[in-house]
């Protein structure tokens, strides 16, 4: 899976009401169409209850027009002037092409990911307790790695962060006041740690002066002991008394 670097796509933007809170969700509620949250609830790549026998009855179709949850392929006989997308799998998270979508959502701000050449978005969210080292931007919903340019992972987290009441999350890896802080807490840790080892240092110093009066120390190695420490040398090989005879007949 290649994650897209391609700007964010501007399509069919909305318009953001201005005024209240309770004008805000309204607003948010018109903004997406009827099927969207049906859409994301839905379970999809399950056996067909009406074509259980069938060779082909995974559920990975959903009909907009009608809203009536997963279908199969044999399903779409009875859908044929609907509008019906489909939906694939990527790691065990459901994915949808943005050729297929963008004709009738707004996905502004979401990530886009290559997957099998060729692009799409994920339904749901997917949460990430810790990001990675170095990651400047995440979603503001969920915290999963994002690049710079993009807000959300996902349909859902963009349904979640546009909502009246939504409060974004603080970004890690700031370098304001909490990196300063960091900073003081490591110096501060060091010359706690330098100072308790100048201190048992120095007790070890006294302790070993205890120690060095019931035992005595080992004696430095000498020049004897290391020609004991090596192997032997073989002597002199000597001839066979037998290799000086001559036979004669």
């Amino acid at each position: 899976m290649a994650i897209d670097h391609a700007s964010p796509l501007a399509l069919k933007s909305g318009g953001a009401a201005t005024g209240g809170a309770g004008r805000d969700e309204e607003a948010g509620n018109q903004r997406w169409p009827p099927w969207l949250k049906p859409l994301l609830a839905t379970s999809f790549f399950v056996q067909c209850r009406a074509h259980a026998d069938a060779h082909k009855s995974e559920c990975n179709m959903y009909c907009l027009d009608c809203i009536n949850g997963a279908l199969c392929s044999l399903c779409l006989a009875h859908h044929r002037d609907h509008h019906a997308i489909q939906i694939r799998r990527s790691s065990y998270h459901d994915v949808i092409r943005v050729s297929e979508i963008q004709r009738v959502l707004d996905i502004t701000g979401v990530q886009t990911y290559i997957i099998n050449s060729a692009r799409v978005v994920f339904l749901n969210e997917r949460p990430q307790p810790r990001p990675g080292k170095g990651v400047t931007n995440t979603c503001e919903v969920c915290e999963r790695s994002l690049l710079d340019s993009f807000r959300f992972c996902s349909l859902g987290s963009q349904i979640v962060g546009t909502s009246g009441g939504h409060r974004p999350r603080k970004k890690h890896g700031g370098v304001g006041g909490g990196g300063k802080k960091k900073r003081a807490a490591v110096k501060d840790a060091r010359s706690d740690s330098e100072h308790s080892c100048t201190s048992t240092s120095g007790g070890s110093s006294d302790r070993s002066s205890v120690v060095q009066s019931f035992s005595p120390s080992t004696p430095p190695a000498t020049s004897s002991s290391y020609r004991a420490g090596n192997k032997r040398r073989k002597g002199i090989p000597h001839r066979s008394p037998f290799g000086s005879l001559i036979v004669e007949y």
